[in-house]
């Protein structure tokens, strides 16, 4: 197993190692041309080849010259992919109004973020909770930071959250304020008053039925009456 990095300022890194029967075996120690043993097993391999210091130039060789070269190539094939800039897009999320207010930021790249809450312009440390930087399905990232503040608290200060990606200038902010919070919370008092109208309604109807029920009954028996009085009438002529 082998690889190689290569820093923003030129310098470069290389590892090189061999592994026996799921093990670890040999690995290269570059700064001085030797090859470190796992185990005992490895001991005469190491011997042999720090004797000679040939395996060690060949493989220092290919992990600072070959390796690097082929990793630039890889590099420059995914260059749009690697070096792209995308904003973040920022919420805020809240349960109910006595949990903590949640700033989340996803969608952005690359995956270096910071994501913090200010008071009245000064960074909030206090009652702020931040969570791991995790990775989405496109291969952008999220983050989320936690505030643990009262409403009455927020209303009187000016709270806001703030995000800012690496490489690209521009702070993201969202203020916290009542109509920035995202909640899928119901208050029940703002339910009481459709209630009282359902329910209102609903008697309504039933009192319209319950009348026409009884208007049609009136209706028959005078029509009965009607027509008693009418074959009692007829038998007298």
């Amino acid at each position: 197993m082998y690889g190689c990095e290569l820093g923003d300022d030129g310098t470069t890194l290389g590892d090189y190692q061999y592994g026996y029967d799921g093990a670890d075996f040999l690995s290269l120690d570059k700064s001085t041309l030797t090859w470190t043993a796992a185990n005992q097993k490895a001991v005469i391999t190491k011997l042999k080849w720090d004797a000679t210091g040939a395996e060690a130039n060949l493989r220092k060789n290919y992990l600072e010259n070959t390796c690097i070269e082929w990793l630039k190539k890889y590099v420059n094939y995914g260059k749009d992919t690697l070096e792209r800039k995308v904003p973040p897009s920022v919420s805020l999320l809240q349960k109910t109004p006595s949990s903590p207010v949640t700033c989340h930021a996803t969608g952005f790249y690359p995956s270096g973020v910071m994501v913090f809450w200010q008071k009245d312009g000064q960074e909030q440390h206090e009652d702020v909770e931040h969570e791991e930087t995790l990775s989405n399905d496109d291969g952008t990232f999220q983050k989320s930071s936690h505030l643990t503040v009262m409403p009455e608290e927020w209303k009187k200060n000016k709270y806001q959250c703030v995000v800012q990606v690496t490489g690209i200038k521009e702070d993201f902010i969202k203020v916290l304020t009542e109509s920035e919070i995202k909640t899928n919370w119901d208050d029940p008092t703002t339910n009481f008053v459709p209630i009282i109208g359902g329910v209102v309604a609903l008697l309504l109807v039933i009192a319209v039925v319950v009348g026409v029920v009884i208007w049609k009954k009136k209706s028959k028996k005078a029509s009965d009456t009607d027509s008693d009085n009418s074959g009692k009438g007829a038998q007298k002529i």
